[in-house]
């Protein structure tokens, strides 16, 4: 690559909408390339199970000519959901019969996030994704055009830039001045590897799928993954700098920090964290502004996190990526020799559909960190309204 190098559509970021977007594109007939930082499609664990609906990341799929191949990958059984109080009384049961059928018979599959991306990037041409190919800046060169240099010194122009470049987004910056901010809940990521032969008491308690522990404004979450491990998220309202006081090398320390603010809670909800294999991942949870727009800048565009960060309580972060994706690419089918016609009608679709889901997200949050949290969420698990989605 070098100064002279010209892509005519450029994607940052090689997460589920940068490459659900690139597919899109492809299916159309519209060649495009995808600049990632990772050093390889594995260079790092890609996270746990998506619940993939059926009117975004489903619809996304579809556009993408990709929902069958989808549909052989999903974990059967994973849409089973448990919700406990925080002295491990089981409140709410949800089976998921596909685990005896092998089809799921909900709109929200589960799927492993790495299968997910894993079948998005093998249906791009060779050579789309270029990896380790970190941002380093990006700067407007007037008409609608961008230059953008990498961290090894190359740049490149584009007629069109998309930012699908996550939270801390560089692309963000020719179009908005905000920036995420902390919600006031932290994370901590504990996994039991192996957990029906080594840790058999919490594969009976957690289940085949989701599984929700709440009470005095914490939670303990999780889900079983298809590798047969558990991943549990820990957490609880606090100040933004504690987990920087949590030495995360020390993991028994580390242990003991976290179960200090569950110390009530019954023995086998603080054995998710106590017995954990490996060390714990600390997460703070940062959110956009909610209705987070701009004005429609030339030649360049947001998709996922980048226009929309929200906290995890709608469970639609990857869903809203993927279905940014799909739109953006069929906007642009559509208007072929008007880029700035399709991104208005992509931008009329994205910031509406990201402000209401950005609400529901914060009322999530609200829900799992209220006074009545495990029964308002059975409550919500058992409405007619939840039922049918």
């Amino acid at each position: 690559m070098n100064a002279s190098t010209h892509h005519p559509i450029a994607i940052i970021g090689a997460g589920l909408g940068g490459l659900t977007l690139a597919r899109v594109l492809h299916v159309n007939g519209i060649e495009s390339v995808v600049f990632d930082l990772d050093a390889s499609s594995h260079a790092r664990v890609q996270g746990g199970m998506l619940d993939i609906h059926e009117e975004t990341g489903q619809a996304a799929l579809h556009a993408a000519r990709l929902h069958e191949a989808f549909l052989a990958k999903i974990h059967p059984g994973g849409e089973s959901t448990r919700v406990y109080d925080k002295d491990a009384v089981l409140l709410h049961d949800e089976s998921d019969d596909s685990a005896d059928n092998g089809e799921s018979t909900h709109s929200r599959p589960e799927i492993d996030r790495g299968d997910l991306r894993d079948l998005l990037l093998g249906a791009l041409p060779e050579g789309t994704v270029r990896w380790n190919a970190k941002v380093t800046s990006v700067r407007s060169l007037g008409t609608g055009r961008h230059e953008v240099t990498l961290a090894d010194g190359t740049l490149f122009t584009t007629d069109l830039l998309i930012g699908a470049d996550g939270a801390w987004s560089r692309t963000r910056r020719l179009l908005s001045d905000a920036t995420p901010a902390y919600t006031g809940v932290s994370f901590v990521e504990a996994d039991l590897q192996d957990a029906d032969s080594r840790h058999a008491d919490a594969a009976r308690l957690m289940g085949g799928g989701m599984f929700f522990a709440l009470g005095d404004h914490k939670a303990v979450l999780g889900h079983r993954e298809t590798d047969g491990s558990l991943h549990v998220y820990v957490a609880l309202r606090a100040a933004e700098e504690w987990l920087s006081t949590i030495d995360f090398t020390d993991t028994a320390a580390a242990k003991g920090a976290v179960l200090e603010h569950f110390a009530d809670w019954a023995p086998a909800l603080r054995g998710l964290v106590a017995d954990a294999d490996g060390p714990l991942i600390p997460r703070l949870i940062h959110a956009l502004p909610i209705g987070h727009s701009w004005k429609r800048v030339p030649g360049v565009t947001l998709l996922g996190d980048a226009a929309h960060l929200m906290s995890p309580f709608a469970g639609e972060g990857a869903n809203l990526a993927m279905i940014d994706g799909a739109d953006l690419g069929r906007c642009l089918a559509a208007h072929p020799d008007d880029v700035e016609t399709a991104l208005t009608s992509y931008e009329d679709i994205l910031f509406p559909r990201g402000e209401v889901t950005a609400r529901q997200s914060a009322e999530g949050l609200d829900l799992i960190f209220g006074d009545r949290a495990a029964q308002a969420l059975v409550d919500m698990f058992t409405s007619a309204d939840h039922r049918t989605t």
